[in-house]
């Protein structure tokens, strides 16, 4: 079961997959090691098959739900928590 995220949400990287695809109309594949564990994005859109395309420093990519997870927020900042 895919996790569901809503479009603004930050995300953290929690495994790397096998390679990535770039969330551009003609996706393109990409070596994995573009981003990092624990690199955060925000999500911009879900795609079809349980992708999402998340925005990274490096661009906008298409990841699967497992790969990911949000963020937690602090509550009085409404900034990412530095906790892990």
């Amino acid at each position: 079961m895919s996790q569901e995220f809503s479009v603004g949400q930050r995300v953290r990287v929690v495994a790397l997959p096998p390679y990535l695809k770039t969330a551009e109309p003609m996706p393109m594949l990409r070596p994995p090691d573009i981003i990092c564990l624990g690199e955060e994005g925000v999500i911009l859109d879900r795609r079809p098959g349980g992708y999402w395309g998340v925005r990274f420093t490096k661009g906008a990519l298409l990841i699967d739900s497992q790969y990911i997870e949000p963020v937690p927020m602090n509550s009085e900042t409404d900034e990412p928590s530095s906790q892990p």
